[in-house]
């Protein structure tokens, strides 16, 4: 898609955008992370139903991962302070969230109760925090933190009668993902579909809006400066510590997109690093090697007396057995699907095979519409200099997962098997009932 410049500014657009909300839907829940997007949209949204009269049509949400900025935690705060006269809700949930630092596993679990002792820091002390102690709705075990804000905005549909917009800031310019994500001609997306609680289904119908999907990093820091609007100060420090505007960011800090700014934290803030460095497995050297080649950034090297096939096992013998296994088992099941079955490569990147010597089996189009065809492998090739790099089965790849704990192999495409989702499931099923 192309973009198509209008007459009128982002700000003028983001306004007759929320003005629709407010008129089509009967709840608007805004999505808070205290980072700069999120916090855009939540004043637009405030400052439009303060001025409108509908300040009881507005609530906003915050998922809190524990280990965060001190200063995050802090406008936080501030901010629900400040806003009293809406919806607030804090949730503060044992959920499972995304971790690039840790070896033996692909996530970490904030507010874990069996972990009490080494958490980064203590509940907040709010009648609007929602812990699994007092949490209003069904969190089943295992569940990703996405799930559970999904099962959240449920849960505020089913009891707020009407039709519910969630705002969400999320910017078009951050990253071909997110544009992908939110690109549509309406910018509404359903959330979920019908929603059937409590005996209510037409009426509890819930939708992701994107009122500021059209701004870019400039104007989220002019609307601040011109509307005089408070912000969180962490992200003066991390301009004078010389992050780049990419690296700036403010969510859960173990994320596997965010281990080559993690180190920054001991530069920001020691005294939170010391406390993530206790609370999970790896940290200490994502904030070392965060970035870098030692954990799979950039164009990573091996040993000149190994093949990448020798190097990626030599890797696996590093490991601990049950990560071992692990990684060994995603391995195996992708060799037995490049040879039995095959998968899909495009013209272009048959052709760069062909022309390095690569040895495979081309079993035709997959359809007669198809530029795609069914390829086989006998063994994954040990390295290839195809443009599409990851899209073909090779064991450098596969070292790259390795050396970036990629525990479920997300760069080759694979995602946690049902396997791994019970076993996740059954670990936080233990942890509940300590």
């Amino acid at each position: 898609m192309w973009k198509r410049y209008l007459k009128n500014n982002v700000y003028e657009a983001s306004q007759d955008r929320i003005e629709y909300l407010f008129s089509e839907f009967d709840n608007i829940l805004v999505a808070f992370s205290g980072g700069k997007d999120s916090s855009v949209c939540l004043n637009l949204c405030y400052d439009y139903a303060a001025a409108n009269g509908q300040l009881d049509r507005l609530s906003m949400y915050h998922l809190d991962y524990e280990a965060q900025y001190e200063m995050t935690t802090e406008f936080v705060q501030q901010t629900f302070e400040r806003m009293s006269d809406i919806g607030r809700y804090w949730l503060c949930l044992p959920v499972s969230a995304d971790c690039g630092v840790r070896m033996d596993a692909g996530s970490w679990i904030p507010w874990e109760r069996s972990k009490r002792d080494i958490w980064c820091r203590a509940l907040p002390d709010y009648d609007f925090v929602v812990t699994e102690d007092n949490c209003p709705f069904k969190m089943s075990e295992g569940q990703r933190d996405y799930e559970v804000q999904d099962n959240f905005v449920k849960w505020f549909a089913s009891v707020h009668r009407g039709k519910t917009a969630v705002v969400i800031g999320i910017r078009t310019d951050e990253s071909l993902n997110r544009f992908r994500a939110i690109a549509s001609d309406k910018k509404l997306k359903p959330y979920g579909g019908k929603i059937y609680i409590n005996g209510y289904s037409d009426s509890e119908i819930a939708y992701k809006a994107y009122p500021i999907y059209d701004w870019n990093v400039s104007d989220i820091w002019t609307y601040n400066a011109r509307f005089n609007k408070p912000y969180n100060r962490l992200y003066d420090l991390m301009y004078q510590a010389g992050l780049s505007v990419e690296q700036m960011r403010v969510a859960n800090p173990f994320h596997s997109c965010g281990t080559e700014s993690l180190r920054y934290y001991k530069v920001i803030e020691p005294h939170t690093w010391g406390k993530l460095i206790g609370r999970v497995n790896g940290v200490c050297f994502a904030g070392l090697y965060g970035g870098t080649t030692a954990m799979g950034w950039r164009s990573i090297k091996k040993p000149d007396h190994f093949t990448w096939k020798e190097y990626c096992y030599f890797l696996l013998d590093t490991l601990d057995e049950p990560t071992r296994q692990h990684y060994l088992d995603i391995l195996n099941t992708s060799l037995k699907f490049w040879r039995e079955k095959g998968g899909t490569l495009d013209d272009e990147t048959i052709a760069e095979l062909k022309a390095e010597g690569s040895a495979f089996k081309d079993r035709g189009p997959v359809s007669k519409v198809s530029t795609k065809h069914v390829v086989s492998f006998d063994d994954y090739l040990d390295d290839t200099d195809a443009t599409r790099f990851r899209d073909v089965p090779t064991y450098k790849r596969m070292c790259v997962c390795i050396i970036k704990n990629d525990y479920y192999c997300k760069y080759m495409g694979f995602a946690p098997t049902k396997e791994a989702v019970k076993k996740r499931r059954k670990a936080l099923e233990k942890y509940r009932n300590l």
